[in-house]
């Protein structure tokens, strides 16, 4: 039996190798706070949800597999958290109520895995009766497909003939053997078999027609009692092979079952705290990676909205065809905050979750890198340019077409004019290799420059400033401007006593 929730085909690979860049994403787009949304302390949820997120998928047809299942999770939250708890109740009855296999002798393999599945056809049974009672109202191809499963294969001869092959096996009547004779009349090819249903008349037994031979062995004969032990085991080894197959089969897939449902668990409870703060999601609509689509309406930092427990702001954008997006304006405006939230919903579509959106729809991408400036530390042996160089080096050893850089503030440790030109030059290679590149900055230099190009596959995105200084955290289509109002900044903290020399606006804004 196979659940096949996460892929039509194969099982959920949770040794699958993370992306060599996991720390640097987990970081840039604060990835542990959704997961411990999704796990809501629960240690195994977390550990799926940061294997399933960061491992996404490339082939859109699999993530709108996954979205179904999905869509029918929050239709249907209770049944999937019934059935969810089905595995976990048998590894833990596993776990209470069977010591396990220590022995490789055949009678106690074979009295162990008779214990083993008596304690899971109860289980069975039960994921059955949920198959037929609620089956029908699910829609997604995946759970169609594992509720026929069910249901064919845990009919009633199924649980008829497993209860009457283990009481069976328990062999109350004794153990019927075959063998023959080989070299020096010892015994071999020893085989269980089946043994016959007694229908001796009162004539036979009065008669004794058949003569039947016996022996006897004491008690205290040891050899004697060692000696046929064996024999039994010569005779059920196969058996008792075969059932403990059986037995770990089983319990195979419920682990497997329980892997796999946690995900769509994880993905419930992240709803559930969305929805209670009145945050909107959507299913996004998956684009092939030679595609360029990248289009969004309300996206919101789900990160941000889970640490200030309240709706966020959320952004429009629309950006098929656009391969190039550079995002300045004021201080403070939300350029940081949407480039993650641009991270965050591009993980989240390729493992098959909803986004945190209104709409949204976008390509898949062969790799998702992020490149942001890091605060000083002590441990650095170099300075912070060539740190941010050494980290650009490893993202260019690792970059293959139709992969994302995100760029937040790179390469901000030296001055404007170089920190420019390293930028265009890296962002230039980037799009002749068919990189999709999202840019904050606030170099005016580098974001003018790529801007009189006039190319139509540049997007120029300027956090929105009011009049007096107010923030709006949108962003907005414009040109860039050669101010990130650093003054704003400067005057909300020292107050407007006095004019902010051009110095200490240009400290502020880089």
């Amino acid at each position: 039996m196979k659940a096949y929730l996460m892929y039509p085909d194969r099982d959920l690979d949770l040794e699958q190798p993370l992306p060599f860049n996991e720390e640097d994403l987990v970081q840039d787009l604060e990835l542990n706070t959704l997961w411990n949304a999704m796990a809501r302390g629960d240690k195994f949820l977390y550990k799926v949800a940061r294997q399933v997120v960061l491992t996404g998928l490339k082939d859109p047809e699999e993530i709108r597999y996954r979205q179904e299942i999905l869509q029918d999770c929050l239709n249907h939250p209770e049944v999937i958290r019934e059935i969810y708890q089905i595995p976990i109740e048998a590894m833990e009855n596993k776990r209470k109520n069977w010591m396990g296999i220590f022995t490789y002798y055949p009678s106690g393999i074979l009295s162990s895995s008779i214990e083993m599945m008596e304690m899971f056809l109860d289980e069975l049974r039960k994921l059955r009766h949920i198959a037929e009672e609620h089956g029908a109202v699910f829609a997604s191809r995946g759970f169609k497909a594992f509720f026929e499963m069910i249901q064919k294969e845990l009919d009633d001869s199924f649980f008829m003939e497993a209860v009457q092959h283990l009481k069976a096996l328990r062999f109350r009547q004794g153990v019927l053997l075959g063998a023959r004779l080989g070299m020096g009349n010892e015994g071999m090819d020893y085989v269980l078999l089946k043994m016959p249903v007694k229908r001796r008349s009162v004539s036979d037994i009065l008669l004794r027609r058949k003569p039947v031979y016996s022996f006897y062995i004491s008690e205290r004969d040891d050899a004697g009692n060692r000696a046929l032990s064996e024999l039994k085991d010569r005779g059920i080894n196969l058996v008792a092979n075969a059932l403990a197959q059986s037995a770990d089969h089983v319990d195979s897939f419920f682990r497997m079952l329980q892997t796999e449902l946690a995900f769509y668990i994880g993905c419930l409870n992240l709803y559930e705290k969305l929805n209670e703060m009145g945050c909107p999601v959507t299913f996004p609509s998956p684009a092939p990676m030679t595609e360029r689509k990248h289009s969004f309406r309300g996206l919101y930092d789900v990160c941000l909205a889970l640490t200030m427990k309240q709706k966020v702001v959320g952004n429009d954008g629309k950006g098929d065809g656009k391969e190039l997006f550079i995002i300045t304006g004021a201080n403070q405006g939300g350029k940081s905050t949407f480039l993650r939230s641009i991270g965050l919903a591009q993980l989240m579509m390729e493992c098959g979750m909803f986004v945190p959106a209104d709409e949204f729809s976008a390509n898949v991408c062969a790799h998702l890198f992020t490149h942001y400036k890091r605060k000083e530390d002590a441990s650095m042996k170099s300075g912070k340019l060539d740190e941010e160089l050494s980290r650009m080096s490893d993202i260019v050893d690792h970059l293959i077409p139709h992969s994302v850089v995100l760029f937040n503030e790179s390469f901000a440790s030296t001055n404007e004019r170089e920190g420019s030109e390293i930028g265009r030059q890296i962002t230039t290679a980037f799009l002749e290799r068919q990189i999709k590149v999202f840019f904050v900055t606030h170099f005016y230099e580098f974001a003018h420059n790529f801007y009189t190009q006039r190319d139509k596959r540049f997007l120029f995105l300027r956090a929105e400033r009011k009049s007096g200084g107010k923030r709006t955290f949108k962003l907005i289509e414009g040109e860039p401007l050669p101010t990130s109002f650093g003054e704003d900044i400067y005057s909300s903290v020292f107050g407007n006593t006095s004019p902010v020399p051009e110095s200490a606006t240009q400290e502020i804004a880089t």
